[in-house]
């Protein structure tokens, strides 16, 4: 059962959105391997506003999370391709509906 996640917002600088697409879009095989990661979600939000959106079962994979691979290429490009500093929160899941979908996205 899921119990707590993050959301983080990330906004591209302009004339970088295809760029930061492109690494979301790519870092979707980088959470199918963290095993204590449940759910990863990339989103866009608008022209240059994306997010991420994933749940754990505990603090301890929410924190591997945090320091694993997505989280530091995220930070590599935040001089480059981002506007400012990503904004990362930690929740609490009061609730869930969880469907399994299947590995590879359907793009």
């Amino acid at each position: 059962m899921v119990k707590k996640g993050l959301i983080a917002t990330i906004v591209a600088r302009t004339g970088q959105a295809d760029k930061v697409e492109s690494f979301l879009t790519s870092a979707a095989d980088l959470a199918r391997k963290e095993e204590k990661t449940v759910d990863w979600f990339a989103f866009r939000i608008d022209e240059h506003t994306f997010g991420i959106f994933d749940t754990f079962s505990d603090e301890e994979g929410r924190d591997a999370h945090l320091n694993g691979e997505i989280a530091a290429k995220l930070m590599e490009f935040k001089d480059t391709l981002l506007s400012k500093e990503p904004n990362i929160q930690k929740i609490d899941i009061l609730g869930a509906r969880q469907q399994r979908m299947p590995e590879k996205p359907f793009m």
